[in-house]
């Protein structure tokens, strides 16, 4: 037989505070509750706390997949953290983790830097680890507290984005199918610009707080439009791409997930791509857009509700920032 690697099972962590589009809708003056559910497909979204860090979520996730998968912290061999808000520039996230929750010494530990696109990358990772024999329990763990990031008065940004953590554990079976891919990749760092956070790393270090005012500089910059017509120029191409390369077409996929990055996205991309509406899961209205987070999240409750079953073969999509996007298909 082969060595295959599998998603065993899923889990999430959100933090208590929620900020509700009652609130948000008082605070800015500009929109009713009802108009940013109606566009963005969001009721509420979590925010972690003023001393809650990502490593504090992505614990909790941890805690509660191992719970959930009756394996223990010293059964994991490879940990993989996708953050794009580490709790530090360095050491990375994922030492931090291993430390915290009692992972092996032995055990591999990394952080990957990628955002809305980053879970599929991650499975990616964990495949090519898993099936080359270096691995055979990965926890692989998305985790952004993206709120830390943004301007109080962005509330283009304030009623989508909201902080979570996912982890999923992935394992290796003998089988002679493939449970997780093919895949398909994508990179266009031309959009950088798109969506960026221009100060925190290398390139604008500012040694002391106060050489430098605070202001939008230091908090996330989107361009909706911009980050719009990315997404309907790619990510229809990547899946035509996903189906050819597997061999399959719409009707053959049981599932599809893709990132959750808002439902006026999300339904002119079903729509252009011929998706029936019960073959596609949109799960962000009492979450928000929880970037590398959201395919699990939202995995998570198509199987609770019962709409994800063993046996299923999955689309899952991811697309943002970068410009990054990938596609693959996971039998569950």
């Amino acid at each position: 037989m082969t060595r295959r690697a599998a998603v065993r099972a899923l889990a999430h962590y959100l933090p208590a505070r929620v900020l509700t589009n009652d609130e948000i809708a008082a605070q800015s003056g500009l929109w009713s509750p009802s108009e940013i559910e109606a566009k963005l497909g969001v009721r509420e979204r979590r925010l972690a706390g003023d001393g809650e860090s990502a490593s504090d979520l992505a614990a909790e996730a941890l805690r509660r997949l191992f719970d959930k998968a009756g394996v223990a912290a010293s059964d994991v061999d490879w940990l993989v953290c996708v953050t794009q808000s580490p709790d530090y520039l360095l050491p990375t996230t994922a030492c931090l983790l291993q430390h915290r929750l009692g992972l092996p010494k032995t055990a591999g530990a990394l952080d990957v830097n990628l955002g809305c696109s980053g879970f599929v990358y991650g499975l990616g990772l964990a495949k090519g680890l898993i099936e080359t024999g270096q691995a055979s329990a990965l926890a692989l763990v998305t985790v952004d507290t993206y709120s830390k990031y943004l301007h109080p008065e962005d509330w283009s940004t304030r009623t989508l984005f909201g902080d979570a953590a996912a982890a999923a554990l992935v394992v290796a079976e003998d089988g002679e199918r493939d449970r997780i891919g093919p895949f398909v990749w994508g990179t266009d760092g031309d959009g950088a610009e798109l969506l960026i956070l221009r100060r925190g790393g290398a390139k604008r270090w500012t040694p002391s707080a106060d050489a430098e005012p605070a202001g939008r500089g230091a908090c996330l910059h989107m361009d909706g439009p911009g980050i719009f017509a990315f997404s309907l120029r790619e990510v229809p191409k990547a899946c035509e791409a996903m189906l050819k390369r597997a061999g399959r077409t719409i009707g053959d996929v049981d599932l599809f997930v893709f990132h959750q990055a808002n439902r006026y996205m999300l339904e002119h991309l079903r729509k252009r791509l011929g998706i029936p509406e019960e073959k596609f899961v949109v799960h962000m209205a009492t979450v928000g857009n929880t970037t590398s987070s959201s395919i699990p999240i939202a995995l998570e409750a198509a199987e609770n509700d019962g709409r994800l079953r063993r046996g299923m073969t999955v689309m899952l999509v991811g697309f943002g920032v970068g410009l990054s996007w990938a596609a693959a298909l996971i039998e569950w």
